[in-house]
């Protein structure tokens, strides 16, 4: 299959990256990550009236139209630049949650026995059914968070609630279990952005760092490892732009399993590039590691999309 895209998502992607570079650069991210700020209410309503969260849906409700190849790429910048907050749940529950689609409503994702994330900032609740149940539900998140208990994150970008009780409340959602996999995509495209910024970070650190007189990446040590960030990354890239086309849970499972090894093992490669400077506060590696970390663990966990593989071997 032909996976080159087409002028129109270039531009797309190009305008996208634009607005985040302008919006949430490293300055900002930092002074984010300074003031401890989740959700930044005025940059999601700029999404919002970018098309962000409606870009998937009908002209006629006010939408962009386009598809899930679309909303990959906006993901896949989204996990470039590492802006926080429930950006897919919100994006899935454009249209049934009114605000959402303009950016004026924040939505957060439950999944039973998940950790709840930005729950203290949220507007509303998408209730995923147990397990691949296909079904989901809209919930008042005053309910949920009046018995939700704190708990610590390894991501400073990420503040995480464990919820103790099940929720059975709520209005049902079509298509419960296509959100489910729509959202496990969204997020393999958000670590595939990942995978590709900490593969230029390497690359670019490897160029002006200098050692005994010559770049570090004149070292065959440092080649490997910045070759083998690339191949990890372009694989996952394949994946999940082929899961976008066919929109096949067992594709969508494998493009999670790629995407999360190459979110995660391209970060920790490229904390060992950088050396002893990658492991301080001032660094961004860390940060993508932590964010690979913990959405590795979200929507399709990779035992989850193992036994979806494994099942479509039967």
């Amino acid at each position: 299959m032909d996976f080159q895209l087409s002028d129109d998502q270039r531009a797309l992607r190009a305008g996208v990256r634009e607005l985040l570079a302008g919006r949430f650069g490293r300055d900002r991210m930092r002074a984010a990550l300074d003031t401890g700020t989740g959700v930044d209410r005025a940059l999601w309503r700029e999404l919002g009236e970018a098309g962000f969260f409606a870009l998937r849906l009908p002209e006629a409700q006010g939408g962009v139209g386009l598809g899930l190849p679309e909303a990959v790429l906006l993901f896949e910048e989204a996990g470039r630049a590492l802006l926080p907050g429930p950006l897919i749940a919100t994006h899935l529950a454009a249209g049934p949650v009114k605000g959402a689609a303009q950016g004026e409503t924040v939505v957060a994702v439950l999944d039973p026995g998940q950790p709840v994330a930005h729950l203290g900032e949220a507007d509303a609740l998408l209730v995923l059914g147990p397990g691949c149940t296909d079904t989901a539900r809209v919930q008042d998140v005053a309910q949920v968070r009046d018995a939700a208990t704190p708990v610590r994150s390894m991501d400073p970008f990420t503040p995480l609630w464990r919820v103790a009780d099940p929720v059975e409340a709520g209005e049902q959602l079509p298509r419960g279990g296509r959100l489910r996999d729509e959202g496990a995509l969204l997020a393999a495209a958000e670590q595939l952005g990942s995978a590709a910024r900490t593969t230029e970070m390497a690359v670019q650190h490897a160029g002006e760092r200098e050692q005994f007189g010559s770049p570090i990446g004149a070292f065959q040590a440092v080649k490997h490892l910045c070759a083998g960030m690339l191949v990890r990354a372009e694989l996952a890239r394949c994946a999940v732009y082929a899961a976008a086309v066919t929109a096949d849970p067992v594709e969508i499972a494998g493009a999670k399993l790629l995407a999360d090894d190459a979110a995660v093992r391209n970060a920790r490669d490229c904390l060992q590039v950088h050396g002893g400077m990658g492991f301080t506060w001032e660094a961004d590696v860390h940060l993508h590691l932590k964010r690979a970390w913990l959405r590795s663990g979200q929507w399709l966990t990779a035992a989850a999309a193992e036994e979806v593989l494994a099942g479509d071997l039967c």
